[in-house]
């Protein structure tokens, strides 16, 4: 008989609703994991319940209203989306559960419900293109806790990063053609940002600011982000016929200084410096449109560069649920859960 196999998708996660207690205890979920704020636990605890989240909730909650739909966050309901198209690919002792690592649906639920279905393969998909210990890590670190706790009885595989496999890069492309790529003056590749720290935690022995990464794809690159980004933007450029003045590789989501640079906002504004009106921006470390993405960058620095003199700013739509997004997943699910 052939064994049951069950695929969790896990993402980030969303509030359930726009409101401030919802969205208040999903920021002190989010922000008290160590894998995020990496700070001495009663550092943490203080910086983040005492001061963080009684500043944030009020916008945040202003945000999710501005964001939420009627089928409710863009981020879970896309994921479900996502999760029904994925489930047409696979035979019938395949099943596909989704897991948000904060809020709901959440990984517990999922795997309470695969260990009652009596699945003897699981495979843990983290939908970051790119590894860092604040998304893939923590979702992993999650879940294998949780299958430990539940002594799940199954064999556990884990998809990897794909930010250089080749249908992850063909799929972006193909969202990006959906726009005359040539109509624009510059694109920007514009990755959510990390604290320094964070990526040398990484490779202790190698400064964020004398990494190689911005010219080639260094020999220490497979598990540091920012080289991942760079490479990931080198791989799309080349897909889209770009030349590397025609483009530039940005981070966005900034807490404080001392996170990955550039900033996307600054090469925004450096860009209408220069003259070029008309900027085409991909986010190619989100596969699910959210706050980040749309509200962020459609909205917030749309605003500035109309503000400032800008034409065009215009955001290429992630992956979400697209078929050839569904075809490269399911095919990097299969390798890798084939090794």
């Amino acid at each position: 008989m052939q064994t049951k196999t069950a695929i969790l998708l896990m993402n980030v996660g969303s509030p359930d609703s726009p409101t401030k207690p919802a969205v208040r205890r999903y920021l002190t979920k989010f922000l008290n994991d160590k894998r995020v704020i990496d700070l001495p636990w009663l550092l943490r605890k203080i910086l983040v319940n005492l001061i963080i989240i009684p500043f944030r909730v009020k916008n945040s909650t202003r945000l999710y209203l501005r964001l939420w739909t009627k089928k409710g966050s863009p981020l879970i309901y896309l994921t479900e989306e996502l999760r029904e198209k994925l489930q047409e690919k696979q035979d019938d002792s395949t099943r596909v559960f989704t897991g948000m690592r904060y809020g709901n649906p959440g990984i517990k639920r999922a795997l309470r419900e695969i260990k009652q279905q009596g699945f003897g393969r699981l495979v843990l998909v983290p939908l970051f293109p790119q590894h860092a210990m604040s998304t893939t890590e923590t979702a992993l670190v999650a879940a294998k806790k949780r299958v430990k706790k539940l002594r799940l009885k199954t064999e556990v595989f884990e998809v990897e990063q794909f930010y250089n496999h080749p249908k992850f890069i063909e799929a972006f492309v193909k969202q990006a053609q959906k726009y005359k790529v040539s109509n624009f003056d510059h694109v920007v590749f514009s990755y959510h940002g990390l604290p320094n720290r964070h990526v040398e935690k990484c490779h202790p022995l190698i400064k964020v600011d004398a990494c190689k990464c911005t010219e080639s794809f260094p020999e220490h690159g497979k598990f540091c982000y920012r080289a991942t980004c760079y490479e990931t933007s080198r791989l799309l450029a080349k897909q889209l016929n770009l030349e590397s003045k025609d483009y530039t590789v940005a981070f966005q989501s900034r807490l404080s200084k001392n996170w990955l640079t550039p900033f996307t906002d600054n090469i925004l504004h450096a860009k209408l410096e220069e003259g070029k009106k008309k900027i085409l921006v991909l986010a190619p470390s989100f596969v699910t449109d959210c706050l980040e993405t749309t509200l962020e960058i459609g909205v917030e620095y749309g605003d500035l560069f109309y503000k400032n003199g800008g034409e065009k700013l215009q955001l290429v739509e992630s992956l979400n649920a697209e078929d050839n997004w569904v075809e490269a997943l399911d095919q990097i699910i299969k390798e890798q859960s084939s090794k």
